[in-house]
């Protein structure tokens, strides 16, 4: 599928053969299709892009150093927290050899050919799939080494020496006569000299920066003393803030609306009515929230979802007994196997639909300057759709909208949307108000909550054979659920009826299984959803790993053994799920009531074996303890980075299969908050270690892939401290039935 659709973009082939050796589709599953279906994006002109800050001179897209010797590196990549601004800032100042303390980053915009993500064949600039590092890796290294080679020429010519003969070591360039000079000394005129066409880049032997594990976040001290900017705490002169109406129904539209008492609160500066619901503008967020409790609005339900969670599940349930709409994999004769095999094995798996729950809730800045320029400050992920929607709104060319790329407080997939979402809501209540102010539109967590795109609803049917000696010789997965992509401007992914984020993790199993057959049926609902944190790998990977433990258990044998069996010996998949079992001492014995579950996955380019441990209170309920995971990311730019993404992808997927859930009760979403949507508490996360695969291959993501495994690893576990298999999530559901 991923070569394909590179294809498609008619890409080079060795860019699709290098892309099919590092992505799977999940890797496209935040960008790819835009290149199919939002086709307008790449012929727009360049939208207006951060300038860089006084006294700041510009090496490259991607490089400034000013007069101090500070450099800053201008991130393609959008920083929700997972520290891929880190990653791109030890790429240059790697090559750059420049002194960490002076590094900075800032997000930048606005140049397509420098800043396209390569990973979705450079159609797009945007931050998703995992893919910040992939396509980082090359371009950020060759900018500090072009940096660095502009410094050194510069300072060749004034001491009038040989380029050569000169080195440079933490933002100082050194001669052997003695002369010396930082980057600042040099900053001015080295800009000027012709960016070199051709560098060479460090050998790994000389790196002190790539691959270092003592190497801290540049940015850890201001987040932690509270100095880090994000959108909520953007303050411009005369700024308003305003707060959303959005209709109680998805597919509901306002009808009309009363907005006499609204106005009669302190501080209320108007009600407007924009294309999805109604906007409370106030001088500041308490009074909006003030006024928006005072609106009355008759909601248009004509066009609505009214169905509630039980009875779109149980269209699935009825769904997934047929024959699947599509067929995302199909090897050999499944069916055939199946009459012949000694035993078959069948389950069912059901997923809900699940919120991305991001601490800071959704928001954006929208300001008209008197020069016709829109500025928008906000959570960009896909910049260049956000630009071009943005500017529709206001009337105004693309290249007149600048954007303002701000650090974000966590995204999880949240704010990679299709139509703008608050982006676009900004703009739309700042033109109702005649641009007369900036606007600061502020979601509050209720809003996204019960508002907002969720992961989608899923229920699988699995079966599967053995025979006499205990192989795995057939396998099937129907997947029901909805599409992501379909309808949006991403559906040139959908290739025969096949969504390729509904199956990805179960369409390619690893595995040596000579037949097997993954269909899927895409369902009809008017339910908003979105990729969450490692897509379809949420619940394929908890379906097949869960399920092939049952499978081992009926054939008699190991789960690490059956799988191991089933892999190539020397494989990525086999040398992580070996590293696991030996660092969690898989044939050790363990302590009375204590048990152990193993799951493997791969997605997003990555390799990730996890083994659980947990307890039992023996009241029917368990505890997680421990988690070892094992992960081949390729090479590691910033290991201590990458153990941390693997620590938040357990406690992220921890929190989904234990207690968290988004139901509907006649259309409308029951939870608001964390105290009916509950995430994990502190006391219930485990212990982690993790151990990295030493990789010379260049770097797949690490965002996601951490988050598949553990679902099923805990699982496989609790089977055995209980007795019972869970097919329902979240676990809270089947533990307390």
């Amino acid at each position: 599928m991923l070569p394909k659709l590179m294809q498609s973009l008619a890409l080079p082939a060795a860019r699709v053969e290098a892309s099919r050796r590092q992505f799977l589709i999940g890797a496209l599953a935040t960008g790819t299709g835009l290149a199919i279906g939002f086709r307008l994006l790449s012929a727009s002109p360049a939208a207006a892009s951060e300038t860089p800050e006084a006294g700041a001179h510009a090496f490259s897209p991607y490089v400034t150093i000013d007069g101090d010797g500070k450099v800053t590196v201008l991130s393609s990549q959008f920083e929700m927290g997972q520290g891929s601004y880190n990653g791109i800032a030890t790429l240059v100042a790697e090559e750059l050899d420049a002194d960490w303390s002076t590094i900075d980053v800032t997000g930048a915009a606005g140049n397509l050919p420098a800043y396209g993500n390569i990973a979705f064949g450079g159609a797009m600039q945007g931050t998703g799939g995992s893919t910040s590092m992939v396509t980082s890796w090359e371009r950020y290294r060759k900018a500090g080494a072009a940096a660095r080679a502009m410094l050194v020429a510069a300072a060749a010519s004034e001491w009038n020496v040989e380029a050569a003969e000169i080195t440079v070591e933490k933002g100082v360039l050194s001669h052997p006569s003695g002369k010396s000079g930082g980057f600042g000394d040099f900053a001015a005129r080295a800009a000027t000299l012709p960016v070199p066409a051709e560098v060479k880049l460090k050998q790994p032997n000389d790196w002190k920066l790539i691959g270092n594990p003592e190497l801290k976040r540049f940015d850890s001290a201001r987040k932690a003393n509270g100095t880090e900017q994000y959108t909520i705490d953007v303050k411009l002169p005369g700024m308003l803030t305003a707060v959303m109406i959005h209709p109680p129904l998805f597919g509901a539209k306002a009808k009309s609306f009363d907005a006499s008492a609204a106005r009669a609160v302190k501080d209320v500066v108007d009600v407007v009515e924009t294309p999805r619901g109604i906007a409370v503008v106030g001088e500041h967020m308490w009074a909006a929230i003030k006024g928006r409790e005072a609106v009355t609005v008759e909601w248009d339900e004509a066009g609505a979802e009214k169905r509630g969670t039980q009875q779109i599940l149980s269209m699935y349930r009825d769904l997934v007994k047929k024959p699947p709409a599509a067929v995302a994999r199909k090897d050999g004769d499944a069916e055939a196997e199946f009459a012949k095999a000694a035993k078959v094995i069948e389950a069912s798996f059901e997923f809900p639909y699940l919120a991305h729950a991001a601490m800071e809730p959704l928001n954006a800045v929208a300001r008209m300057n008197d020069d016709g320029t829109l500025e928008i400050w906000g959570g960009h992920q896909f910049t260049d759709v956000y630009q071009k929607l943005a500017g529709d709104v206001a009337g105004v060319a693309p290249e007149k909208v600048r954007l303002h790329v701000m650090k974000t407080g966590g995204s999880f997939g949240r704010r990679a949307v299709f139509d703008g979402d608050v982006v676009v809501e900004a703009v739309h209540v700042a033109k109702a108000i005649g641009f007369r102010a900036p606007v600061k539109l502020q979601w509050t967590r209720e809003d996204d909550m019960r508002g907002g795109r969720y992961r989608p609803a899923y229920v699988h049917s699995l079966k599967a054979g053995i025979d006499d000696g205990g192989k795995l010789v057939a396998w099937t997965d129907h997947i029901v659920g909805q599409s992501i992509v379909a309808n949006t401007a991403f559906e040139g992914m959908v290739k025969n009826g096949v969504d390729p984020t509904s199956v990805e993790g179960a369409s390619n199993l690893p595995y040596a299984i000579p037949n097997q057959a993954v269909g899927l049926t895409s369902t009809e609902v008017g339910v908003p959803v979105l990729w969450w944190r490692s897509v379809g790998s949420t619940h394929t990977a908890f379906a097949a790993e869960t399920f092939l433990d049952e499978v081992a258990e009926a054939a008699g044998r190991d789960p690490v053994e059956f799988r191991l069996s089933m892999l190539e010996p020397d494989s990525r998949h086999a040398t992580v799920l070996k590293l696991a079992a030996e660092k969690a001492g898989w044939q050790k014995p363990l302590p009375e009531g204590r048990f152990r579950g193993v799951a493997l996955a791969e997605s997003f380019g990555s390799v990730v074996a996890e083994i659980a441990e947990v307890s039992t209170d023996g009241n029917g309920q368990i505890k997680v303890e421990r988690v070892v995971a094992a992960v081949d990311c390729g090479l590691a730019v910033n290991p201590d980075q990458v153990r941390a993404q693997v620590e938040g992808g357990i406690g992220f997927g921890l929190s989904a299969i234990l207690g968290e859930e988004i139901s509907l009760t006649d259309g409308q979403v029951d939870q608001g908050n964390f105290d009916l949507y509950t995430p994990l508490r502190i006391d219930a996360m485990p212990a982690v270690e993790v151990h990295i695969v030493a990789s010379a291959n260049p770097p797949s993501g690490i965002g996601e892939p951490g988050v598949p495994p553990i679902g099923p690893a805990v699982a496989n576990a609790a089977y055995k401290a209980l007795g019972n298999r869970i097919r329902v999530m979240p676990f809270a559901k089947s533990l307390n039935a």
